[in-house]
């Protein structure tokens, strides 16, 4: 082999050594630029988080302090589907697909501190929906059971709160009318979609000395949202608390 094949040779591979170089640091590149938007975007959700908190619960009564800082800290874009993340921190509900919707941060905050949680209480949620309100819960409660209707959105749900390590969630698919009397009964239950009554089911789930909240009415009207209480006797007080509306609370 002479001396210029060899030389074209070498040049060849310095040229191909100096491209798979320049390939690996765009790479590289790329990966830090995208570390860094992830970054700029989760400092920019923190930011909007803050604010929601500030202007759209606390500005309306909202005081229970750990209700404040649970819904300040968990993520609530990413209980939303990305297609309609860019929506999750506005003072409305949000879509999240198969008919459902995430309700408003005020709303969640209010039934929350409804329930009067002190941190040693089993909860019963009925209606999982993305998991947000379950993971709001879990960090304000001992134990939280949580049922969901819709198959597909409750395993999405569950995913979605066990890598996000939320551990002391236990997630079902099942109709909520029924409640789930396994674990009952229950210092506290949740209802997050509109019953057209009360089932008894729940009240009778629910513990002497117990709350729960639940919006009743029909689809298309505006709905009570009550406030259902059991005194150490086993007496049910019902009282309504403000009208709102809500997905219809789906019956197999």
């Amino acid at each position: 082999m002479n001396a210029n094949i060899l030389v074209f040779l070498g040049l060849c591979f310095a040229i191909v050594i100096f491209f798979v170089i320049q390939l690996t640091s765009n790479k590289d590149r790329v990966l830090a630029m995208g570390d860094m938007n992830a970054i700029m975007n989760e400092d920019a959700f923190a930011h909007q988080r803050k604010q929601m908190v500030e202007e759209q619960i606390a500005s309306r009564g909202i005081t229970d302090k750990r209700v404040l800082e649970v819904m300040e800290t968990i993520p609530r874009h990413l209980f939303i589907p990305e297609w309609n993340r860019s929506y999750s921190y506005y003072d409305q509900p949000v879509p999240i697909g198969y008919g459902q919707t995430i309700s408003q941060p005020y709303i969640v905050a209010f039934m929350t501190e409804l329930l009067k949680l002190d941190g040693d209480e089993v909860v019963l949620e009925i209606g999982t929906g993305s998991g947000y309100q379950a993971a709001i819960l879990s960090l304000l409660a001992k134990q939280i059971y949580t049922i969901e209707i819709v198959e597909n959105l409750g395993k999405e749900a569950a995913e979605q709160l066990k890598t996000m390590g939320y551990n002391n969630v236990k997630n079902r698919i099942g109709d909520g009318y029924k409640g789930w009397q396994e674990h009952a009964p229950y210092d506290a239950i949740i209802v997050t979609a509109a019953a057209e009554h009360i089932p008894q089911s729940l009240i009778d789930q629910l513990k002497p000395g117990g709350r729960m909240v639940i919006p009743v009415g029909g689809v298309y009207e505006v709905q009570d949202l009550m406030l259902i209480t059991k005194d150490p006797s086993s007496k049910v007080i019902k009282e309504s608390i403000i009208p709102v509306r809500f997905v219809p609370l789906i019956r197999k």
